[in-house]
């Protein structure tokens, strides 16, 4: 159960939210484990650095080892005294001077982390985590319950380097295959999943968490050439936009796998529905690399809806019972 701020008064904790991304291919994923570098982790410790205090993380989406974010939502619990100290004898904001120390402190670990692992050196002054938004919340905000949409996108350049659609600069983000797939066959394989499911199939289950989700967008497309703003980056890879109320492990690269295995024909169109309708983790597919993946949005609903929205999300759900025959 999530921690809540039950004081009053002037001892009534500060709930922050901070908007962030970062390049997991530099982390053991989200959450922290002894003797591995996660964002959770490093992020905990500088935030802790920063404030003086020790602090605990709750984040809207835990993503796997090497998933990147662009669009990351976390908060902290902080005591009044440490928030209003932030800014020191300046005339910033609290969160304006978090997000300026943050910073600082995060390109030192970077810097470091890259030394002790001997993996080359990180330019002065960055880091792979970036922390681009720091306020206090709104009451009732929760950026783990409140949600209503987590949405991720699967890159995917297909069709070997003659096809034009491989960009080094890219290559940590994009997955490269060498087969041209059928993306028609994709859409059309992907469409029975949309909907609330138990997608057994599709995840590894966590202990007392249920794995039925509501998946709103399922979508596999080829960024069109001359496409303009964020999608011109995109052009001419095959893509994955998925949104749903939330995730359960490794779902998002489970459901790429089976779509996978039909684009490059190696499974008829049915596959990924008949893994669906099993509800079994005997009929799992293949997993597909985590660098495709990258979180691109977390919504929320308006503020006087995020306590209520909260409360539904800790419920644990199930699939509605089947009507009885009658006439």
């Amino acid at each position: 159960m999530e921690e809540s701020k039950e004081l009053s008064g002037d001892d009534a904790l500060v709930r922050v939210r901070l908007d962030l991304a970062y390049d997991g291919a530099g982390f053991a994923g989200w959450a922290a484990q002894p003797g591995l570098r996660t964002v959770e982790g490093v992020l905990t410790e500088a935030l802790g650095t920063v404030l003086r205090v020790p602090v605990r993380l709750t984040v809207a989406g835990r993503t796997d080892a090497g998933v990147h974010a662009a669009a990351q939502v976390a908060h902290f619990d902080v005591a009044p005294a440490a928030w209003r100290a932030l800014p020191g004898r300046s005339d910033r904001a609290p969160g304006q001077a978090l997000l300026t120390r943050l910073a600082g402190v995060l390109a030192r670990e970077a810097r470091e982390s890259a030394a002790n692992a001997r993996g080359g050196t990180v330019p002065r002054g960055t880091s792979d985590i970036v922390v681009s938004g720091a306020r206090e919340a709104p009451e009732g905000f929760d950026a783990r319950f409140s949600a209503t949409e987590r949405a991720y996108r699967y890159r995917i350049a297909d069709g070997g380097p003659a096809a034009g659609s491989r960009d080094p600069w890219r290559r940590g983000s994009v997955l490269w295959i060498p087969e041209a797939l059928d993306v028609g066959a994709m859409r059309r394989a992907a469409a029975p999943l949309l909907g609330e499911h138990d997608f057994l199939g599709y995840c590894k289950p966590r202990e007392g968490a249920t794995t039925i989700r509501t998946l709103k967008r399922l979508e596999w497309s080829r960024v069109p050439a001359g496409a303009t703003g964020r999608e011109g980056a995109d052009e001419g890879l095959v893509v994955l936009d998925v949104v749903a109320d939330a995730f359960c492990h490794s779902m998002v690269r489970s459901l790429v796998g089976a779509c996978l295995a039909v684009g490059q024909g190696r499974r008829g169109e049915d596959w990924p529905a008949r893994i669906l309708l099993s509800a079994s983790r005997d009929a799992a597919p293949p997993v597909a690399p985590a660098h495709g993946l990258t979180l691109e949005r977390v919504s929320y609903p308006a503020d006087d809806g995020l306590a209520a929205r909260a409360e539904r999300a800790r419920a644990l759900r199930s699939l509605p019972a089947p009507c009885a025959e009658t006439g």
